[in-house]
């Protein structure tokens, strides 16, 4: 029973104001992950591809021979080479639609970047639980064990009956089964974060609980997780480039030119000289603009939508958490200040009371000691989520 207690005191009863330190842990995942260098590449792919297409058109290089008939006449040589532009100021467009593109896949990749890391630290989090549960049944499983030996042999010795024997060892079947339960769950956990690190092992063995303590004032805090959020700049960055594409449509709606030379020789002729074209924008880009601006339109609908679920996600989160913390501290205080596990020992071993009411007066001090448990790891799964932009 005193190692009951001095575990539930550095265990459950652990301080709120000191950070759980994971950051080890997500840098291993971050250097090892296949997912997050796929993602990378696909960032760099998608960088590549908003600066293709911004570019003047390919030159155009013509020849053609042709044979005179009657014979007499001679053949004909043309040789032309052309050179096609937008209007000027498409140019503009183009550079600044692809500079915003590229930051916002840079913007996407951090996006999906926090998610993993998020959910490895959520593992993290349940290893923690786990690692803690493992510890805490380990201390049931032997004093179950110390309990089921002792009343072998005063069944031998004629102090208890069969059936006082038999919850004994019923006691300690229930023990040991919950605990290969969870040491079960534990590994489940720990696949997931040899997965998430690329195939390779993850060795993190703690097993307590030291949250940070929560915003002193979520307005404050909330525009700051905002500012750095990268769902939020990168839903803001599309209402960029949408905006831009339209005038950049709004210039592809102008006049296209093309300029080259040109050579013709005949028998005893040769003409040569500069050409020039224009492309009068009648049919091509009918509707273009309008859709451009429903697009804009459609984007600045999105943001305002992204910005007010973040908001009221990380304010439900907030008064989650808030609500947590106060019933962590109430299992602190209960488990230190109505503990009865030493004066339940000792009157079981003084026949005070029997084996029965025992375990069901225990069962009460281990449920408050596992209630307190998933309180400290929801609490600490909802800081993670309140705190994900900052990882």
């Amino acid at each position: 029973m005193k190692k009951i207690l001095i575990y539930l005191l550095s265990a459950v009863i652990a301080s709120p104001l000191a950070a759980q330190d994971y950051t080890s842990i997500l840098q291993e995942i971050e250097a090892n992950s296949t997912t997050l260098k796929a993602l990378r590449e696909q960032a760099d792919a998608d960088k590549l591809a908003s600066r293709t297409g911004i570019f003047l058109n390919n030159p155009e290089v013509e020849f053609n021979y042709l044979w005179g008939n009657p014979s007499g006449i001679g053949n004909r040589t043309d040789v032309s080479i052309k050179q096609s532009f937008d209007f000027p100021s498409a140019y503009t467009y183009k550079g600044k639609v692809a500079k915003l593109e590229s930051a916002n896949a840079d913007l996407k990749y951090k996006s999906e970047r926090i998610q993993l890391l998020l959910s490895a630290k959520q593992l993290c989090i349940d290893l923690v639980y786990y690692n803690a549960l493992s510890k805490e049944y380990e201390i049931r499983l032997e004093h179950a064990n110390a309990i089921s030996q002792s009343y072998e042999k005063k069944l031998e010795s004629g102090e208890v009956n069969s059936i006082e024997n038999n919850k004994a060892q019923m006691n300690l079947i229930t023990v040991r089964n919950e605990k290969v339960r969870i040491d079960v769950e534990r590994e489940n956990v720990l696949s997931e974060l040899k997965r998430l690190n690329g195939g390779k092992e993850i060795s993190f063995s703690t097993s307590t609980f030291k949250p940070s303590p929560l915003p002193a004032n979520f307005e404050d805090w909330v525009a700051q997780a905002e500012s750095k959020s990268p769902v939020l700049q990168y839903v803001k960055g599309q209402v960029e480039v949408t905006e831009k594409r339209i005038k950049l449509n709004q210039a592809l709606g102008l006049p296209k030119f093309s300029a080259g030379y040109m050579s013709e020789k005949l028998v005893g002729e040769h003409f040569q000289g500069v050409t020039v074209g224009v492309s009068i924008p009648l049919w091509e880009n009918k509707n273009r603009i309008k859709q451009s601006k429903a697009a804009a339109q459609t984007a600045r609908t999105v943001a305002e939508d992204t910005r007010m679920q973040f908001y009221n996600r990380l304010q439900n989160l907030f008064m989650k958490a808030s609500g947590l913390q106060q019933s962590v501290m109430s299992y602190r205080s209960s488990l230190d200040s109505f503990n009865n596990a030493v004066l339940l020992k000792k009157a079981l071993d003084m026949g005070e009371i029997s084996l029965l009411d025992y375990l069901l007066e225990m069962q009460y001090y281990y449920d408050t000691v596992d209630n307190a448990l998933t309180a400290e790891k929801d609490f600490e799964l909802s800081l993670a989520d309140l705190s994900a932009v900052e990882l």
